[in-house]
């Protein structure tokens, strides 16, 4: 189990507001994106926060929603995990609850803040940096420490805590897939010339 560094945890002032616990999420999500946008002005990804519009540079793996689904539910899964992660929190640091309970959900609180960190990752690997191998170490590295962390709310802290968490394993889990998908079906080189030069060649084989 991970132990509780300070250095590496939000401020319990965070996880005890509700409002800041489900809009710091929210927040940091849209400025990643928004700088993203800003180094790479190629639509973003499907797997991850603010999708726009549909890429048409890149192959991409069957399966793939919609590109105006993801907005939604994106904002709604960084809602679940910040109320979720209060919860787990204000329920499990209670001066009521045994040791190990309150240890616990400190402990969840450090893997929640560096989950978090990593999330904020991927898309500036993905895309503004063209490191798609390290995108995608990078998301199912997320969907373990998610993984752990939904089991350790559930059954050390709070069981809602952990159910909330469910959601946004199960995201991480098909994102890794697409992540993956899009790496692989464009030889794990996702810049623009290279995109476009796949393009032309479909268009001669298409022609």
């Amino acid at each position: 189990m991970t132990t509780y560094i300070p250095s590496l945890t939000l401020p319990d002032a965070v996880f005890n507001n509700v409002p800041a616990s489900i809009l710091l999420p929210i927040a940091l999500g849209s400025a990643v994106g928004y700088a993203t946008r800003r180094m790479d002005m190629r639509p973003p990804p499907r797997c991850f926060p603010h999708v726009m519009t549909e890429s048409l540079t890149l192959n991409q793996p069957p399966l793939r929603p919609p590109a105006a689904v993801f907005p939604p539910v994106w904002t709604t899964l960084y809602g679940l995990m910040g109320y979720a992660a209060h919860r787990a929190f204000s329920l499990g640091t209670s001066p009521f609850n045994s040791p190990g309970t309150v240890s616990a959900a400190r402990h969840g609180a450090t893997l929640y803040t560096i989950q978090l960190g990593i999330n904020l990752a991927w898309m500036p690997l993905f895309y503004g940096l063209n490191r798609p191998v390290l995108a995608t170490i990078d998301v199912a590295t997320l969907f373990g420490i998610n993984s752990y962390l939904a089991w350790l709310w559930a059954t050390k802290v709070d069981n809602l805590s952990g159910w909330l968490l469910a959601p946004y394993v199960a995201w991480l889990g098909f994102a890794t897939y697409l992540s993956f998908g899009t790496g692989y079906l464009n030889n794990w080189d996702l810049s623009p010339t290279s995109a476009a030069r796949a393009g032309k060649g479909e268009g001669k084989k298409n022609a």
